[in-house]
């Protein structure tokens, strides 16, 4: 079959910054990528300023309904860290840097993919507070939360505004755990880690490396300003708290390979796995939510047209 539309291209200098062969070995064995720097100054700096804007009630568009699990921050829920969903959707200053074609080819050499589209983004901002809870993020995989998605291939990239280490409570990976086969799992899993108890999910993780004969290595991801670290969609990670002194800034830019689409996964209630996208995007021909809808997951990187059978 014939690819067409969206095609886009790299400058020499965007060819050089992509994962060589080595790199891709590496997230395949480890689960997670630090890039080179992928982002000018300016990017990162446009980030912050038009996450600035975010912040202070500028938008582009409205979410036309509030799907039921969204994570929507507002000054009236004070200073927790803070997460705000679909920006890409409702801000175009923030959705026009993230989707940068250089992000997505980078995600499809890791995913070994021909087409990256967004998932969703979510702009985080984790503030100074010691002892503040929702600082911490527990051990958690994003597979879990999109059991509705048929793809095993999806990934995240963590763009922060500024340098950010250990300090910051950077995000940190679970070494290779994206390789484990996973026990103990029920329905709790769909739900959020903000929803539950943080000493369950150290307990799954531990049961889990323990199934697997392995050891929690911890990784954090030291990642100067402009680089971006992903990692797989099964890949243990979560991030302590921040006595830096100064907010932790980023996006986490959730991405899909081309492959990707809706699929039934039914709960032992009866019900089917949902994602917030469910109510949001367009119907495919067979009534079911279409994940490749360009309004909520545009197509940031697709190979040049090639011939298939």
């Amino acid at each position: 079959m014939s690819v067409t539309g969206y095609e886009p291209t790299l400058t020499a200098e965007e060819q050089a910054l992509l994962p060589s062969d080595d790199d891709v070995r590496h997230y395949a064995e480890h689960g997670w990528y630090l890039s080179k720097k992928v982002f000018t100054d300016d990017e990162v700096d446009a980030l912050a300023a038009a996450a600035q804007r975010y912040y202070d009630g500028e938008r582009d568009r409205r979410l036309p309904v509030r799907p039921p699990k969204l994570a929507y921050w507002e000054q009236s829920l004070g200073p927790v860290q803070r997460h705000n969903d679909y920006v890409h959707h409702e801000h175009d200053g923030l959705g026009a840097i993230l989707r940068k074609p250089l992000i997505g080819a980078v995600a499809a050499r890791l995913a070994q993919a021909d087409e990256i589209r967004v998932f969703q983004s979510t702009l985080i901002f984790k503030p100074p507070i010691s002892g503040e809870p929702s600082n911490i993020v527990p051990w958690h995989f994003d597979k879990h939360y999109w059991a509705s998605s048929s793809s095993e291939k999806m990934l995240t990239a963590f763009i922060p505004f500024h340098d950010c280490g250990e300090e910051m409570g950077t995000i940190t990976m679970v070494d290779g755990s994206h390789r484990w086969k996973e026990i103990g799992a029920d329905d709790t899993v769909v739900r959020h880690f903000a929803d539950r108890d943080r000493s369950q999910l150290e307990e799954m993780l531990a049961e889990n490396a323990a199934y697997n004969g392995a050891e929690i290595r911890k990784v954090p991801m030291v990642i100067p300003k402009g680089h971006v670290s992903f990692h797989h969609c099964r890949t243990y990670h979560g991030s302590g708290p921040n006595v830096s002194g100064r907010p932790r800034q980023a996006i986490s830019l959730h991405l899909q390979d081309g492959d990707n689409a809706w699929r039934e996964y039914p709960l032992s209630d009866g019900t089917l796995a949902a994602y917030n996208h469910d109510v949001l995007v367009r119907r495919t021909h067979d009534g079911r939510p279409d994940y490749a809808d360009p309004d909520y997951c545009p197509v940031i990187w697709r190979h040049r047209a090639q011939q298939g059978g």
